[in-house]
């Protein structure tokens, strides 16, 4: 092994260098100047997303433990800009609210070792990489569940998440370990090949899916996702909810696809099952919110079972359709957030009723709230409509026609709470609106980034060919 095998690791060993650098930072920046520590680490890390897009080559290392090919560095790229589009939105929070508790450095190190994790988690070459990476990305996001310690529904974030994420994390392993006294091995490759449809292997990988389910908010482990998202700081709720689980799902994907791919005649039922409940139960349970970011975490929610559509295929294009979702995913629920976090930075109101009259004074922020539930929803032109349109294609290519129409069901009913939103900013007025306020550069620049996602993703299809592409290596 030499030093251009390690260029490999380039992902990971950047985001420690810059982690490094923000501690060092923390320790010889006078406490006056702190604050410059956020230029610093959005300068960084934008050095690190840039990077991130140079040509990778394919190979593995540490005995196959840790592999890389295009689509892992793709998927990579993909967290890259959903956290600097974080970032970005999260700068007037940390400046006026937790800086000045001189707890601000702590959050970028969490953060970014949560974000390490998933490196290693989704680069994995066999389970014991998975697990470090799994536990690695989870338990930094309990503590920054908790981050607003003056709050006492933030404390109790924190618990609900790392006592969720403990069981979820023993259950998952209690499968993995089940997947290892069948196999003989913890290697994917190995257990791909010598796996069978024993009972003992079936319990194990269920038990490894109820794991990630957790991970992913689908029904029935989501009972956490609600109280968590709306306990926890807004930029934690939106890590939470597009980082998080995209991770997830890219993970989940490449296990079913390749290492348990001669179980599908069972997992797909199992998939079936959860893509229904999960769509349904997300929506019907989004109507009745009022505080937003309930209302989010129910839409999130709901969008994991859309993406499901894409994980009962197990073909290239089922690869292609997930990868292409999530990346639009990212765009619009990082802007429907930042729209959130804005006003609640403002004004401290998260309720949808304090939206109405949005339009008469924010327009601009009405327009952005607009584009990312257009494209949750599904409306064309925006990216969201071609992303589910991809899905229920996959879906209907495999005969799946009673779910697609079901999940057409969902989107109409998603559509109504969508609108509620809509018609609260645009068509009601109110004497007591949200006063007229102007976002600093950050703020500004982190809506326009997911503005131009969703507008541009859907209709440029070369990035849906490119990626369709790279999904024959699965």
């Amino acid at each position: 092994m030499n030093f251009s095998n390690f260029l490999l690791m380039r992902h990971e060993i950047i985001l420690l260098a810059i982690t490094m650098f923000l501690l060092i930072g923390e320790i010889f920046i006078h406490e006056k100047k702190k604050s410059s520590l956020i230029h610093l680490a959005i300068f960084l890390f934008g050095i690190h997303t840039a990077v991130g897009f140079l040509e990778l080559e394919e190979s593995s290392l540490f005995g196959g433990m840790f592999r890389s090919n295009n689509m892992i560095h793709l998927f990579k790229n993909v967290l890259n800009v959903g956290v600097l589009i974080l970032l970005l939105q999260s700068a007037d929070w940390l400046e006026k609210k937790i800086f000045n508790q001189n707890r601000g450095s702590e959050f970028f190190i969490l953060l970014f070792a949560s974000l390490l994790g998933m490196y290693f988690m989704i680069s994995a070459g066999d389970f014991l990489m998975f697990y470090i990476g799994l536990e690695l990305s989870t338990l930094p996001v309990a503590a920054l569940a908790a981050y607003e310690t003056v709050k006492r529904i933030s404390s109790e974030a924190g618990i609900k998440l790392i006592m969720s994420a403990a069981l979820a994390s023993g259950v998952s392993l209690f499968g993995i370990s089940m997947l290892y006294a069948t196999s003989g091995s913890i290697y994917f490759d190995a257990i791909a090949e010598a796996i069978t449809a024993s009972n003992l292997t079936i319990l194990g990988m269920l038990l490894f899916f109820a794991g990630l389910g957790f991970k992913i908010s689908l029904v029935p482990f989501h009972f956490w996702t609600a109280d968590v998202y709306e306990g926890a700081p807004i930029s934690i709720a939106s890590y939470l909810s597009v980082i998080s689980k995209g991770a997830a799902v890219f993970i989940l994907m490449i296990l079913l696809f390749t290492v348990l791919k001669p179980l599908m005649h069972v997992w797909e039922n199992v998939v079936y099952v959860l893509a229904i409940a999960t769509m349904f139960i997300g929506n019907l349970f989004a109507l009745r919110q009022q505080n937003m970011k309930r209302f989010l975490a129910f839409s999130s929610i709901a969008q994991a079972g859309f993406i499901l559509l894409g994980l009962i295929t197990g073909t290239q294009l089922g690869v292609a359709t997930i990868v292409h979702f999530v990346m639009i995913y990212v765009f619009s629920n990082l802007a429907a957030f930042g729209v959130v976090q804005a006003i609640s930075l403002q004004t401290g109101k998260e309720h949808m009723d304090d939206y109405t009259g949005l339009y008469r004074t924010n327009p601009n922020l009405s327009l952005v709230m607009m584009l990312a539930l257009f494209s949750l929803a599904g409306i064309p032109p925006v990216a969201g409509f071609f992303g589910k349109f991809f899905l229920f294609t996959a879906a209907a290519s495999k005969g799946y026609y009673l779910l697609v129409f079901l999940a057409v069901v969902n989107v109409t009913i998603s559509l109504y709470y969508y609108l509620l939103v809509v018609r609260a900013m645009f068509l009601r007025k109110s004497d007591n609106a949200i006063p007229y306020f102007k976002n600093k550069l950050y703020m500004r620049l982190g809506l326009i980034i997911t503005v131009v996602g969703i507008l541009v993703i859907g209709l440029y299809s070369p990035l849906y060919d490119y990626i369709y592409e790279l999904s024959g290596v699965f």
